[in-house]
């Protein structure tokens, strides 16, 4: 295995042995490197071509040596379809010797510069699509709690939308705005936006978001629940999708693609 293969694969920090890739002469702390070790690939949805496509690095990878066993590694990636960029940054560490013929190494950490330019979704809907690229990105720098406040967002904003799109109410007989969970669970009984993967805890994973938003998380709690809560966010986006009547009101939900737009799936590829 090369190590661009372990890049290309983040966030998963899963630990590999790689070909050697900084030689036999040894670099000191704070000094760069080009090294070779092929091309790192991602899949984004291209915000020019308005689709996924793959986006790969050069050749050469500008590598930093940050410490004895740890390296950060800088690259450009470019649309395979146009002249569309986005960064990289990986730091890898290594428990034994980086300079070995054979160094196991593991992804520490990563965090992507595709703002503007490539999203890890391609919903379709402008503002969906944004939220979820910032609680990606805050996700990846390790904010556990602003990732679930982004993500809650998201779950009020199509509930709402789905609400709106099939005439159920949001507001109680006193004109007071209704309790979001009382709104869910009539949206869900009336069109069961729910995956059926939460069937059994969909509401409860809801009450997640309130309590990291709330303090009542750590930020590692939150980190470690931010994975099904996106699985949910986006389950139920893909379900109104595929919802008949949902997908007639398409425009009063405010998502400008259709059935032929990119299927949720595709956000997958990144994440």
């Amino acid at each position: 295995m090369r190590l661009s293969e372990v890049l290309s694969k983040a966030p998963d920090t899963s630990a590999a042995q790689v070909e050697g890739f900084l030689g036999s002469t040894r670099v000191g702390w704070g000094q760069h490197r080009n090294i070779r070790v092929g091309k790192i690939i991602r899949n984004y949805f291209c915000l020019t071509c308005g689709d996924v496509r793959t986006f790969f690095s050069g050749d050469a990878l500008s590598c930093l040596i940050t410490g004895r066993n740890s390296i950060s590694v800088d690259a450009a990636l470019r649309c395979s379809a146009c002249s569309t960029t986005a960064e990289a940054w990986f730091l890898v560490r290594c428990d034994e010797d980086l300079f070995s013929p054979a160094p196991v190494v593991h992804l520490e950490r990563y965090t992507e510069n595709r703002r503007d330019t490539a999203a890890g979704s391609g919903l379709g809907a402008e503002q969906i699509d944004d939220l979820l690229e910032r609680a990606q990105i805050a996700f990846d720098d390790h904010l556990g709690a602003g990732s679930m406040i982004y993500l809650r967002k998201i779950f009020e904003l199509v509930t709402s939308q789905a609400a709106q799109a099939v005439g159920i109410s949001a507001t109680l007989g006193n004109g007071k705005r209704k309790p979001f969970r009382t709104l869910l669970e009539e949206v869900d009984a009336d069109r069961h936006i729910i995956p059926s993967e939460f069937s059994s805890n969909g509401y409860t994973l809801f009450s997640e978001f309130s309590e990291v938003i709330h303090g009542d998380s750590n930020e590692t709690e939150a980190l470690n629940k931010y994975t099904p809560c996106r699985r949910l966010v986006l389950g139920i986006i893909s379900n109104i999708r595929n919802n008949e009547e949902l997908n007639h009101a398409i425009a009063t939900l405010g998502w400008v693609g259709t059935k032929d737009a990119v299927p949720v799936a595709a956000e997958g590829v990144v994440s």
